[in-house]
């Protein structure tokens, strides 16, 4: 079966293109499955799916350009549709009932919204939103829930993503409550640039702040920190990761955890 893109692809996304990812123009690692629009498909579970499969789902999925902050799913709300994240990155929150969020997760080009669709439930616990310019696939909720009995590939696939977030989620609250917020800001970072695949990286104070529930003064200190280091630029509304290895050192445990939780489970596929 195909490898995990959360351990082993992390490396080469990081250095793809910034175009590349926005417009969704180009292949990724090799592939050259399209759509029947000529869309490149660069999500990982769909380029993985067989070719029975594939010509299965691809003609039921419509292909979107999503703008930063367009809200995907509404926590509480019907989940109407679910996204195969093309290129760019979703962010995943967790909405208290005062309005406030933090997010607990993030999903790249590896991964989909819209997993509890998978496991028979029809609403959403988490609001994911859109937080850099991406491409998606969407599929009607409906018609997801007549495929899966047909597609075991695809049925698998989408659970064994459910795990990984699962872990992912775990992680980060863990990293929330524990570690300081120059090493979280770090670890941040990494996972984006993992997801995006660029170096730059269109961030504001403000939208760092809710992501690691945190003031914007703490944030604007620790990416002082960061820039002091030499390992990151911060400008207003960018930053751009100079020295991913030192970051990786600046980076609390929690990115290395993820990566070798992973990777163990990848050792463990049949």
């Amino acid at each position: 079966m195909a490898k995990s893109p959360f351990s082993a692809r992390v490396a080469s996304a990081a250095r793809t293109t910034a175009s590349a990812n926005r417009d969704g123009d180009h292949h990724a690692n090799g592939s050259s499955r399209k759509d029947g629009d000529g869309n490149h498909v660069l999500n990982e579970i769909l380029l993985a799916l067989s070719r029975a499969e594939s010509e299965a789902v691809l003609p039921k999925l419509e292909f979107m350009r999503l703008k930063l902050h367009h809200v995907l799913h509404e926590a509480g709300e019907t989940l109407k549709s679910a996204y195969f994240c093309n290129s760019g990155m979703f962010s995943v929150l967790n909405v208290m009932p005062d309005g406030k969020s933090v997010e607990v997760g993030l999903i790249g080009k590896e991964g989909f919204s819209g997993t509890p669709l998978v496991a028979g439930f029809r609403t959403a616990h988490t609001r994911t939103v859109v937080q850099a310019d991406a491409t998606a696939f969407r599929v009607d909720a409906d018609v997801l829930r007549i495929l899966l009995p047909k597609c075991p590939k695809l049925e698998r696939a989408l659970n064994r993503f459910a795990q990984f977030m699962g872990v992912q989620v775990t992680q980060v609250a863990a990293c929330n409550r524990l570690h300081e917020v120059n090493e979280r800001l770090a670890r941040w970072l990494l996972m984006t640039q993992d997801r995006v695949g660029s170096e730059h990286l269109p961030l504001t104070q403000e939208f760092l702040a809710q992501m690691l529930g945190t003031r914007r003064s703490s944030v604007t200190v620790s990416a002082g920190t960061l820039q002091k280091a030499g390992l990151i630029s911060y400008t207003r509304g960018h930053v751009a990761i100079l020295d991913r290895h030192n970051l990786e050192q600046a980076a609390c445990d929690c990115y290395g955890l993820l990566q070798k939780q992973v990777k163990e489970w990848e050792s463990q596929d049949a």
